[in-house]
């Protein structure tokens, strides 16, 4: 009974174990033939020593030198207006009339009465020559004339408000008013901005004040014309740190004679110190940019053949399509700089011989 059991165990394991070695021969015959996806093909970029003029970068707006909505001091109906919209004024021009015609009616009797005060006037000062009036009824008579020539001045005065002129020369921007609209104090009419020069604010650590000088020439950009930079120089440097940022408040002043900067504009701001430093740089296509830091992925030849690992970098400023590299790298160092999505650490990679797209020219 034993041996019949035991020969029956052992056919079944013998059974199976044919069964499990067949499917297993079956599996290593399909994973042989089973191709492997070739590595993926990237461009590659050396880590450059180059000579570039030490500088700061900042971001700032755009100020206007001088920036007013033009408004009227006193209250009256616009009788004509002498500018459109956009146009180039100098100081003093005419922009805004009021109605004044009431106040030149009762100007002509305050001079009638400046008139007679005067003629008062002579004639008790020669009577009192005479000593045929009184010190007291002479000074009244002066007091008279004195208040005769203030009314008239007054009244000249707000005649002369209800002019309303350009302060400054500059560019005017939308009318906001209508001929025949009744104004009260204080209504805006138009803005007047002054674009030439025009001023650059901008804040700097407070680490990089050593570095600060007025006169200190600066570059800027703004997104309106990429590919044009405009010079100025620093005019003023705050003399107080702010307590909350711990930052210094700049002003630098721009040209603009051609008027395409205009307030308000963002710009990218680069401080020239005059020295020349040498850098580490790669193209900015290289850098992956992370909350958590800054990395690359490294081309490193071993015995597997090509392979890439990620490799955390510090960076810094950055110009004409390349980035400074502070630390991470060393000169001769070759890194990917297109194709970066497909990569992980380790795997095998195919050198492009053409270079990344924005390196081709």
């Amino acid at each position: 009974m034993i041996k019949r059991i035991l020969i029956i165990a052992f056919l079944s394991v013998l059974i199976f174990g044919g069964l499990f070695g067949y499917k297993f021969y079956q599996i290593n015959q399909a994973i042989s033939h089973i191709q492997l996806p070739p590595p993926p093909v990237v461009a590659a970029s050396e880590v450059k020593q180059e000579q570039w003029l030490a500088s700061l970068a900042a971001v700032g707006s755009l100020t206007a030198v001088a920036g007013v909505n033009v408004s009227n001091e006193v209250t009256g109906k616009i009788k004509a207006i002498d500018f459109e919209s956009g146009q180039a004024v100098k100081q003093g021009q005419l922009l805004v009339e009021l109605d004044a015609a009431t106040d030149y009616a009762e100007l002509q009797g305050l001079l009638a009465e400046q008139q007679l005060a005067q003629v008062r006037f002579n004639r008790g000062e020669k009577m009192l020559e005479k000593k045929f009036i009184s010190s007291s009824d002479y000074d009244q008579n002066q007091a008279s004339l004195e208040q005769a020539i203030a009314a008239v001045a007054a009244k000249r005065t707000l005649i002369d408000k209800k002019q309303i002129r350009a302060p400054f020369s500059g560019e005017l921007g939308i009318r906001q008013v209508d001929l025949g609209q009744y104004l009260a104090p204080g209504t805006a009419i138009v803005s007047l901005q002054k674009l030439d020069p025009i001023y650059l604010d901008f804040n700097l650590p407070e680490r990089h004040i050593s570095q600060l000088n007025k006169g200190q020439s600066i570059t800027a950009t703004v997104q309106a014309y990429p590919e044009q930079s405009f010079s100025g120089e620093i005019i003023a440097i705050s003399p107080a740190i702010e307590a909350n940022s711990r930052a210094i408040k700049v002003r630098a002043s721009l040209k603009n004679a051609d008027k395409r900067l205009h307030p308000g504009m963002f710009a990218q701001v680069q401080i020239n110190s005059g020295q020349q430093n040498t850098v580490l740089t790669l193209p900015d296509t290289a850098i992956t940019y992370n909350p958590y830091g800054n990395s690359v992925f490294l081309i490193q030849t071993t015995d597997k053949g090509t392979i890439v690992q990620n490799r955390q970098v510090e960076t810094g400023i950055s110009k004409a399509g390349r980035v400074e590299i502070i630390s991470g790298l060393n000169a001769g160092d070759k890194v990917v700089s297109a194709g970066q999505v497909k990569l992980r650490n380790g795997i095998p990679v195919t050198i492009d011989t053409q270079p990344a797209p924005g390196e081709r020219e």
